[in-house]
């Protein structure tokens, strides 16, 4: 015996022809039908109001929604993703918590089915995520670190090169610093610390990679730039070779310059540095950080205590170093022999410190540069050199 195909709608006539002949009543009627006396009820009040057509599938849709956003609502949700094409669903509900507290404004997940709804959801690649390691764990509070690299250089739309450097605090991830450079140099990158420092203040520390004018191959990696951040009272701090993630936050940030202002490259580099300029007041006061609870770096950040006049002045050191100055050569007087350090280093005065071995250990300021090696007469770089000895300098008053 074949299967009998039959539809809700059709099983409801016959419902209503049999309820018509008055047969059977209600309850058998929706015994034999399958369905309660509830449902049976409905289809008969719909059939005297409606006639067949009542008979017929309705929407489920609610007639009312008190979560669907206004026309206004999502007007302005749309127009700040417009603004800030690279803000995402959390950043942008931030922003409008933040802008005007007193609306209720949909949560993060309804923006971003918004931003779907009307094509303006970027799908980007999902990358492995890199172990990172922690060389931030003494940064405790602003200034105890700052950060700086050289975002990768471009060609601006009139092919000239750009190279701008970014200056940041670790802490607050505040942007001190964002500048096109005609020459990525220290000639060209102090003046750019010198400004800061005395806006700012003057940090503990300067974090940055290991490449030119941050470093050099000269001992202990200093570099001219190296030597003026010690006697400006900023000790360098370099991340280990080939590990970029430990200057991770530097890094990430970035990305997100080169999305906001170099996707496409301004005409030219004023046209461009106008851009950055922008971009620092807005990243600075207006865009949430997610690591900051969705709230801006200006929030979080405060001037150094240690301030800056612009004077520069030669370490000190404890009573039981011997002190003596590098000769043009780059060489010291040591026990009547001479001892290569570094030409980087000349006109400077190095410390030295007998360690517990017997050796003696060559500082220049906060750093340790190594041991020196009487039989080749030179100062020998060592990796049990733990770190400085109290030779901090404080800033020039």
């Amino acid at each position: 015996m074949p299967w009998k195909e039959t539809c809700a709608v059709d099983e409801r006539g016959l419902f209503i022809s049999d309820f018509l002949k008055n047969e059977m009543s209600v309850a058998e009627l929706c015994r034999r039908y399958g369905v309660s006396r509830k449902t049976g009820h409905k289809w008969i009040e719909r059939y005297d109001a409606e006639g067949v057509l009542g008979l017929q599938d309705r929407s489920h849709v609610a007639h009312h929604c008190p979560h669907r956003l206004s026309a206004a609502t999502r007007e302005q949700v749309l127009n700040v993703r417009i603004a800030h094409p690279t803000w995402g669903p959390r950043k942008i509900h931030a922003y409008l918590e933040m802008r005007w507290p007193q609306r209720h404004w949909p949560a993060p997940s309804t923006i971003g089915d918004l931003f779907s709804t009307a094509g303006l959801t970027i799908a980007r690649r999902k990358r492995r995520r890199v172990p990172a390691s922690a060389p931030f764990g003494t940064c405790l509070a602003p200034n105890d670190v700052w950060t700086v690299d050289f975002k990768g250089w471009f060609c601006t739309g009139d092919g000239r090169r750009c190279d701008p450097l970014t200056l940041k605090d670790a802490l607050s991830r505040y942007l001190l610093r964002c500048q096109v450079l005609e020459h990525p140099d220290g000639n060209s990158v102090w003046p750019i610390f010198d400004a800061a420092f005395r806006e700012f203040g003057v940090p503990c520390r300067m974090r940055s990679d290991n490449g030119p004018p941050f470093a050099s191959t000269a001992i202990g990696g200093l570099s001219q730039l190296a030597v003026l951040l010690i006697k400006a009272g900023v000790t360098p701090e370099r991340i280990a070779p080939g590990k970029p993630q430990q200057n991770g936050r530097h890094e990430r940030f970035h990305l997100t310059l080169k999305r906001d202002t170099a996707n496409p490259p301004a005409a030219n580099l004023l046209a461009q540095q106008r851009r950055f300029d922008d971009f620092k007041k807005i990243y600075n006061e207006e865009r949430p950080h997610e690591a900051l609870g969705q709230t801006p770096p200006a929030l979080h950040y405060v001037c150094a205590p240690r301030r800056y006049t612009g004077r520069l002045r030669q370490p000190d050191y404890p009573d039981d170093f011997a002190v003596r100055r590098v000769r043009l050569n780059g060489e010291i007087k040591w026990k009547g022999e001479l001892i290569f350090v570094s030409t980087v280093l000349t006109g400077e005065p190095v410390g030295v410190e007998e360690g517990e071995d017997g050796q003696w250990i060559v500082h220049y300021g906060p750093i340790a540069l190594g041991i020196i090696d009487s039989r080749r007469r030179r100062v020998r770089s060592s990796l049990a050199l733990v770190g400085p000895r109290g030779t901090h300098p404080q800033p020039p008053g």
